[in-house]
């Protein structure tokens, strides 16, 4: 007898719905406790189908197609491991593992204080998870101590989008209104290689011939506008706020601005009328080189689509992954507030969301500085009403934080974090300065992961608890257009896996926690709702029941509401209703030290890294590279380079070139290609060890939103010769 479950890819934000069918009944999952757990028959493999869904009308990516592979994956870890002195990990117990982790907290917090405990969670983590998982690290662990990986994606676009609308939603708007878009200006993604199934609505713009897309690289997506579909505006790499400022001023100079929503909708608008004086297009294309006419062309296609037939602005990680972030994204605001496009019927402004619950996942308390609901954690108010529902003083819940790079900058040192616990992030290799990060987590007393996986993040670890994947668990998701969604159980987990909810509750029983932890998701969402009313982020009126009947649930979702599926129509989310216009202009670029050169070879040359996404993997890759159909497609990183930079450095296609700064060295193969502007290089972040393009990217920070500096980094490229190349990735290897 068959058995199919109705859930959602594992993957990226745009939660393409799947159907997974098993050739047998869904055993219920073992219940854990005191005693042996049943010993499980294998899984059976699953089918998957695409499922009928607003996001991705039946489709899949090739991910989301390979998806259940992993899930009978022989290198799944499905008991708990600690590391030996010999550095080899081996099974234990459960109450052994949890009894070890609990002490090293308890260690931790009586030589060093409590914030010598710290946690970095994931985007990929179930709201329940993330929910609880802020909690936990609040009452049971008393550490301030926590951030996740969402500051490395979303948070420069959710800073701007907080201080122009006083509220972040990814996309303020379900994603079909694209569809019926005359004009689509998109900086800085390449949706066809990232979440394919999302092209589809962007056909009606490039139908119309108003598909514009900001990209120093011809990526898939920027091919899309060949063709007569649109234009491909092609800026050097750190250029992106200066490109827009020149839009601006040839909206604001050419009598294109939407006056009337100008007035009656905005604050600032004068400032920022005066900041993109100095912008004008001819300076501008000598700032980014792109050409002034296509500014004009641009800008003036963007007023007539958003007079006539609609027009949105989008943004992704290639403009906002810089140290200017927030004040790029917040540029793309203001572009998109002088043609009135957010809170419009037709057009809209919005940012795509990357990781599968990037959205839900920054907004119920794992970010340094929150409480659930999107609440400030600094607020009296939003402080009295979470203890209230945790049902603890107010004072025992800590004050902010510190943002992901800072909290890993503290690992090991004397006043930082000695004792880390992980969740649904593979650090090793996605953070910035990954050299940097993986000495810090060797320097630590006692490093717990959460995985499924040896990842390479796991690998450092003093104990792995091995945890439960997506087809195995039941909780919510919230994708990219704020819409909550149900992830359904599909398969029973092996015998040793425990669900992140159930070790939390094990562990704040060992540690005498204040307020309660529920292994079960439902309960924990119940709870979750009472947390989070009355915020920005309001889920009171979500449940289960109605998620399961297939109810469109788009936050916020006060109790007694139908919900809002389009933000902005009424107001923005300020006292006065209004959105905020805030002037910004390009800063000084001050390469760092470690950027300098000095050291560089005398056959090495100068460029600029810029570093994405392959269709074929995801994140840092630690479940795409144990995918053999995906791995066999693109089974290791190449730099993709230029022909006649590589004919100038003596490089040629498949050969070995080095890629560093003073941080580290890349070792990989050359891609030579037409589709990078001469002076760049492009290298895929999915891989580890001495193909890891994060050994190079820089720990520098937007000041305002945490993030790093991912897409703009100084390096020395040079040809490898053969001899020379496993001296090299031995040394890199080793470090």
């Amino acid at each position: 007898m068959t058995k199919s479950a109705d859930t959602h890819c594992p993957y990226c934000a745009l939660q393409c719905a799947m159907t997974l069918t098993s050739p047998a009944d869904l055993a219920p999952a073992p219940q854990p406790g005191p005693g042996p757990v049943p010993a499980l028959e294998p899984a059976p493999a699953l089918e998957v189908a695409g499922r009928d869904f607003p996001t991705n009308r039946g489709g899949l990516c090739r991910k989301g197609w390979t998806s259940p592979t992993l899930l009978n994956h022989a290198g799944r870890i499905t008991e708990p491991l600690l590391k030996g002195p010999d550095g080899v990990h081996r099974p234990i117990g459960w109450d052994h593992a949890l009894d070890l982790a609990a002490s090293a907290v308890r260690e931790a917090r009586a030589r060093h204080g409590a914030d010598s405990v710290g946690v970095f969670g994931g985007g990929g983590l179930t709201n329940e998870k993330a929910y609880q998982l802020g909690k936990f690290a609040r009452l049971a662990l008393g550490t301030s101590r926590i951030d996740y990986n969402g500051r490395f994606c979303m948070s420069s676009a959710a800073a701007a989008g907080m201080r122009a609308f006083g509220v972040d939603r990814g996309l303020p708007f379900p994603v079909e209104a694209l569809a019926a878009a005359s004009t689509i200006l998109m900086l800085g993604s390449n949706v066809a290689e990232t979440m394919p199934p999302f092209v589809q609505h962007l056909q009606g713009a490039r139908n119309a011939g108003g598909l514009i897309v900001v990209d120093p690289r011809r990526s898939a997506t920027a091919a899309f506008t060949a063709d007569g579909g649109g234009i491909h505006l092609q800026p050097l790499p750190g250029t992106d706020l200066a490109l827009l400022l020149g839009l601006s001023h040839v909206v604001i100079h050419e009598g294109l601005a939407d006056t009337g929503y100008l007035q009656e909708r905005t604050t600032g608008y004068n400032a920022v009328a005066r900041s993109v004086n100095a912008f004008w297009p001819e300076r501008v294309q000598s700032l980014t080189g792109v050409p002034a006419d296509l500014i004009r062309e641009t800008a003036r296609r963007l007023a007539a689509g958003a007079q006539a037939g609609g027009s949105y602005i989008l943004t992704g990680r290639g403009v906002e992954q810089h140290v200017d972030g927030t004040d790029t994204a917040t540029a793309a605001i203001n572009l998109s507030l002088l043609l009135g496009l957010p809170g419009s019927a037709r057009s809209g402004y919005g940012t795509l969301t990357g990781q599968g619950n990037g959205q839900g996942g920054r907004e119920h308390g794992q970010k340094a500085d929150q409480l659930p609901g999107y609440r400030k954690i600094t607020d009296p108010a939003a402080r009295a009403h979470v203890a209230a529902v945790w049902g603890v003083p107010e004072a025992l819940i800590p004050g902010p934080g510190l943002p992901a790079v800072q909290l890993l900058k503290s690992l090991g040192q004397p006043d930082g974090v000695r004792c880390l616990f992980v969740h649904a992030s593979n650090i090793a290799v996605a953070a910035p300065d990954a050299n940097a990060v993986i000495k810090g987590l060797r320097s630590l007393d006692f490093l717990v992961v959460c995985d499924f996986f040896m990842s390479e993040t796991a690998a450092e670890a003093d104990l792995i608890l091995p945890v439960l994947q997506w087809a195995e668990e039941e909780g919510t998701l919230t994708n990219l257009e704020g819409r909550v969604l149900r992830r359904r159980r599909a398969i029973s987990p092996p015998a040793g896996a425990r669900s992140e909810l159930w070790i939390m509750a094990r562990l704040a029983e060992r540690l005498d926690a204040p307020s309660t932890y529920s292994e079960d998701p439902e309960t924990v969402f119940e709870e979750l709702r009472l947390a989070s009313a009355g915020g920005l982020a309001d889920y009171s009126g979500i449940d289960y029941a109605m998620l399961d009947r297939g109810e469109a649930a788009y936050w916020p979702y006060p109790a007694g509401s139908t919900g809002t599926p389009r933000l902005f129509r009424d107001g923005f989310a300020h006292p006065d209703g209004k959105a905020v216009m805030v002037p910004v202009v390009p800063r000084r670029r001050r390469p760092s030290a470690a950027d300098a050169g000095a050291n560089a070879a005398a056959d090495a040359k100068e460029m600029t890294l810029i570093t994405g996404r392959l269709l074929e993997h995801y994140q840092s890759g630690a479940q795409t590279r144990r995918v053999a159909e995906l791995l066999a497609a693109q089974p290791e990183a190449t730099a993709q380079i230029h022909p006649a930079a590589a004919e100038a450095l003596g490089i040629t296609a498949g050969s070995l070139l080095s890629v560093s700064n003073g941080r580290g060295e890349v070792v990989c193969r050359a891609e030579l290609s037409t589709a990078i502007r001469p002076e760049t290089v492009f290298l895929p972040f999915h891989f580890p060890g001495s193909e890891s393009a994060n050994r190079l990217t820089e720990a520098a920070t937007d000041p305002i939103s945490g993030m790093p500096e991912f897409k703009f980094n100084t390096v020395w490229v040079r040809p490898v010769a053969a001899p020379d190349s496993a001296r090299i990735l031995q040394k890199t290897e080793a470090s």
